[in-house]
């Protein structure tokens, strides 16, 4: 018997072998919208979506370590080299597979402008791993407008990895001083349910990395990521130096299971990383080492640690 041709109309899009029928779109930004939808569901292939915490591309391997830009600022703020160099700079410098962007070190991302980056990572075979996004509000903001105003900022940057292939964005989630941390945890909830709605068509994910405030907290963590009980929502553990007020050891058994990527940073001593590294591995953490260690030496040495014990 036949098979019925799957309708190929510019209403349907073809799905698991079947046409499935998009919603009539009632408006320019409905359109805008509901093309975002086909078009990422086009990109992935029927029964390769997986809810796995970190994304395998064609650059990585099992484990793999990715270079950080702000490991890098000073540079970029000297102009030494800009936002565009940093595929290059990857390879040739650090010979490294993956790359992570800081939103506040873009040039103007004109569509010809992502073009030309996505060309040089292309050039040089480094792999978009992430945006980590600053300057665009707080994820535990304390009023209704703010939370509002945080979910809109940070779409652009939902897009911006969309088209370049990122698998993830990086925000950050501090509350206000002295805020009553369950006060924090409903205002976070709300922020973190409006972006992912948003999202959640490009399949790109959201993260968290402890950045001050309750983002601080493992335990408080842990319960946002079981509260909003989403797949494409997670941590980024960032591995920094141990203190008084911060234990990192502590921070990252509690937060690796839920971790889409891993802020590295150089310990005090190579045994610390390397108790790190394991941590990560015996958790089932699959994925990318982001190098923020400060210039050119450290990343070097971070290198070569993670290298030996991974």
């Amino acid at each position: 018997m036949m098979k019925k041709p799957i309708n190929t109309s510019p209403d349907h899009i073809a799905r698991g072998g079947k046409s499935v029928k998009l919603p009539v779109a009632n408006s320019r930004r409905d359109f805008i919208r509901q093309s975002a939808v086909a078009g990422s569901l086009a990109a992935i292939a029927p029964g390769l979506i997986s809810y796995s915490k970190a994304k395998e591309t064609n650059n990585m391997k099992k484990d793999d370590i990715s270079l950080a830009q702000w490991a890098l600022v000073d540079e970029m703020r000297q102009g030494k080299w800009k936002n565009l160099d940093f595929p290059k700079l990857a390879r040739e410098v650090f010979d490294l597979n993956g790359i992570e962007f800081v939103n506040t070190l873009f040039e103007v991302p004109h569509v010809n402008y992502l073009n030309q980056l996505k060309q040089n990572a292309d050039d040089h075979g480094v792999e978009m791993v992430l945006i980590m996004v600053d300057a665009e509000g707080d994820g535990a903001e304390p009023t209704a407008k703010l939370r509002k105003q945080f979910e809109i900022n940070h779409r652009k940057w939902i897009d911006i990895a969309h088209y370049l292939g990122c698998h993830a964005i990086r925000t950050n989630c501090r509350g206000p001083k002295d805020a009553d941390p369950n006060e924090a945890l409903k205002w976070a909830v709300e922020s973190y349910q409006m972006l992912l709605e948003y999202a959640k068509p490009s399949g790109v994910k959201v993260t968290i990395e402890n950045h001050g405030g309750v983002s601080n907290n493992p335990d408080w963590m842990v319960k946002l990521i079981k509260e909003i009980n989403d797949p494409e929502f997670g941590t980024y553990p960032d591995w920094r130096g141990p203190s008084d007020d911060f234990d990192n050891i502590d921070y990252l058994k509690k937060t690796i299971p839920y971790a889409f990527g891993q802020s590295y940073r150089n310990q005090p001593s190579e045994e610390q990383t390397a108790q790190m590294i394991k941590i990560s591995q015996e958790s089932g953490y699959n994925g990318w080492y982001g190098i923020e260690s400060s210039g050119r030496e450290a990343i070097h040495e971070g290198i070569r640690i993670l290298k030996k014990y991974l």
